[in-house]
């Protein structure tokens, strides 16, 4: 099991967008970590690999709305 997954995974046509997907996410997230001055949250999602999901997580229950 573990070796189609992997032999999945090291497909191009998946891994390339993965990545991407991955990037835009903790892109997003560490931006407004920053901007709210949420150091822990800012260490655990640049450290943390979990391909977009704990960025996901963040933004939808932790973070702090901004104002301009």
């Amino acid at each position: 099991m573990v070796s189609t997954i992997q032999t999945w995974l090291m497909n191009p046509a998946v891994l390339y967008p993965l990545i991407i997907w991955s990037i835009i996410w903790k892109g997003i997230a560490l931006w407004h970590s920053a901007r709210s001055s949420q150091l822990p949250w800012f260490i655990a999602l640049l450290i943390i690999n979990t391909v977009g999901l704990l960025e996901i997580v963040y933004l939808l229950f932790f973070r702090r709305k901004l104002r301009y």
